[in-house]
């Protein structure tokens, strides 16, 4: 068959297919090319998911005249600028947009207005694109100073193939949403508003630049617990500034979708998060849950290559496993530096499983007492050994109170004071052991329910890692040493980390193109399956760049084993015994959670607590 010039309308009919996926892929070339025109103020609308209207104002420095058609232009752009020696560098990206693109593509699929008053200037042009037809400039209304507005209706009328596909108008709409939420993440200093059929969606006004407007904003977006249970991550190595907000183990998500990349403030998906954010949680969180964060990365332009895809959705980085490397260990410092600490969500949970009791339909009320008011006047009623017996688990032995310590509350000689109160503790002073299994300590402001079998294991389970750690991992010698065969892409990735493998109890080598030679294993993992062991590490290597399957089983071993050697469930403790337990996980980083992201203690505030029975 002959080859064919395709019309210029075809052609940027296709290209449009990659730049405007859908209503919110409008919406997201709109307000970056709102956000490189230096805006203050966002405001957004859609009708009917996006795909009826859009429209996107901002208080940028505007178009002039003579601009707007070049505006339309397939690749004009003003992002781009040549150098000294008049060429012009991809490598070196410092804005939203620069493929020039976005307005072009719209333009070709839908009818796109933008009207427009460039900073300085007193008048106001516009001009409409119908279906790839470009109109003229005309002299046009504008409400500011300055600014533009730009109008999209009726998107993919010219594609009807396109229109098909799109989903229903509210999933369409949430997508918009959820696009304009990374993009306010992304720039906290500039206020955000998002009416969705003439309803207020979201009102997001411009906060303080720097951590604690960003984390403002943050909670704005993805609520007020995130806020409330986030450490503050900021770190920086050879060149490369990771900073932001990661949740606590103990408030996490049973999936994915509230974790967040920004890279030089271009929100951005990337498997290398996901793989870095497993590595770091490794310790703290099942399989099956998944931490909350927002982390932005700075690095030279020269550094990351965000021409990957017409909607610059994705980016390579020049050096992934330096950003890996210090996603995990910024996220590893930032978790030790947290210590015991537990999310605010526990106590929150606890408090809500409060419920005053209310007597069942059509129930008598309780009798009063026989002697009545007398005998509250006489002195006090006394219960009868029945009413008490009717409290459950007082009587029990499960519920006892221990004596104050040794010394608590006496004053040295002379002294009107005593030297130290034991519930000035962060997790404070031990008082009883309920169902021999909880701690029940108070603090200065409040009380601390701990669970002694799982605050324990953490400990044990930090301390054996930390034995590993400084005694290496013993290994065990195979008999005959086992070829593994594998694709040779994934044996030369498992050869070049056999140093790193050996470190962790696993000696390899290569076996010539496709093979890889086991040797040894790590005695803690006793009877393995050392084909399989090696065909996940060759999958994690590939995924996220770490041998993270060896480091879990070995953890796995290190998490049973503390579990079999740690204070069991029914055991008694002693008030100097509880006391020890509380002031070791004080002093133990990641006690505020067991190895699978449970919480180990809950802590109730007094004020919570007075709340329950009305004193506030």
């Amino acid at each position: 068959m002959p080859i064919r010039r395709l019309p210029p309308e075809l052609i940027n009919r296709i290209a449009a297919g990659e730049v405007v996926e859908r209503p919110a892929s409008a919406v997201k070339e709109l307000v970056e090319n709102a956000l490189d025109a230096g805006a203050a103020e966002i405001q957004v609308q859609a009708d009917g998911g996006g795909l009826s209207r859009i429209l996107v104002a901002d208080d940028g420095n505007g178009l002039a005249a003579d601009q707007l058609p070049l505006a339309v232009e397939r690749h004009a752009t003003s992002k781009l600028n040549p150098g000294e020696d008049g060429e012009y560098d991809l490598l070196r990206i410092a804005t939203m947009g620069f493929r020039g693109e976005a307005l072009p593509s719209i333009g070709s699929v839908a009818r796109l207005s933008i009207t427009s008053r460039a900073k300085g200037l007193a008048d106001a042009h516009a001009i409409l694109v119908e279906g790839g037809a470009v109109g003229a400039v005309a002299p046009a209304g504008f409400p500011g100073p300055h600014g533009a507005r730009v109008e999209v209706r009726d998107l993919f009328y010219a594609t009807p193939a396109r229109l098909k596909f799109m989903k229903s108008e509210r999933s369409e709409a949430q997508a918009i949403t959820e696009e304009l939420k990374r993009q306010a993440m992304a720039h906290e200093a500039v206020g955000f508003a998002l009416d969705i059929d003439g309803r207020r969606t979201l009102r997001l006004p411009a906060e303080v630049p720097g951590d604690a407007g960003r984390l403002a904003r943050l909670g704005a977006v993805m609520g007020r617990e995130f806020s409330e249970n986030a450490l503050l991550i900021d770190h920086e190595r050879e060149g490369v500034r990771l900073s932001g907000y990661a949740g606590l183990p103990t408030y996490n998500r049973g999936n994915a979708a509230h974790q967040y990349l920004f890279v030089n403030g271009r929100p951005v998906r990337d498997r290398l998060l996901q793989g870095a954010l497993r590595g770091a949680y490794a310790d703290f969180l099942a399989r099956d849950r998944h931490p909350a964060c927002a982390l932005y990365i700075e690095l030279d332009p020269g550094l990351v290559d965000v021409n990957v895809h017409p909607a610059k959705a994705e980016v390579r980085f020049r050096d992934p496993a330096l950003v890996r490397g210090l996603i995990v260990s910024g996220l590893r410092h930032s978790l030790a530096a947290a210590g015991h600490r537990a999310s605010t969500t526990v106590a929150a949970a606890a408090l809500g499983g409060f419920r005053p009791q209310s007597l069942p339909p059509g129930s008598p009320p309780p009798r009063p007492s026989g002697a009545g008011f007398s005998a509250w006047s006489a002195g006090g009623w006394q219960a009868t050994a029945a009413a008490v017996q009717s409290i459950p688990g007082l009587s029990e032995v499960s519920a006892r109170a221990e004596a104050p310590p040794e010394g608590y509350g006496v004053a040295e000689a002379g002294a009107a004071a005593p030297v130290f109160d034991p519930v000035d503790y962060p997790l404070g002073a031990a008082r009883a052991q309920v169902h021999e299994t909880y701690i029940v300590a108070q603090t200065r402001d409040g009380m601390v329910i701990v669970d002694q079998h799982a605050a324990h294991e953490r400990l044990v389970y930090e301390r054996m890692k930390g034995e590993l750690s400084e005694g290496g991992v013993a290994r065990q010698a195979l008999l005959l040493p086992e070829v593994v065969e594998l694709d040779p892409a994934e044996a030369e990735r498992v050869a070049a980390r056999a140093e790193e493998l050996a470190a962790l109890g696993l000696v390899v080598e290569s076996f010539g193109p496709g093979a890889i030679l086991v040797r040894e294993v790590p005695a803690l993992l006793g009877e393995t399956d050392a084909a399989g062991l090696i065909r996940d590490i060759a999958d994690d290597l590939a995924e996220n760049g770490q041998a993270l399957a060896l480091k879990e089983r070995l953890e796995d071993v290190c998490s049973t084993m503390a579990c079999h050697g740690s204070v069991r469930a029914g055991r008694r403790l002693t008030a100097p015994e509880m006391n020890a337990l509380l002031r070791q996980m004080e002093a133990t980083p990641h006690s505020g959670q067991c190895n699978h992201g449970r919480p180990t203690y809950v802590e109730l505030k007094l004020a919570d607590i007075e709340r329950l029975f009305g004193r506030r």
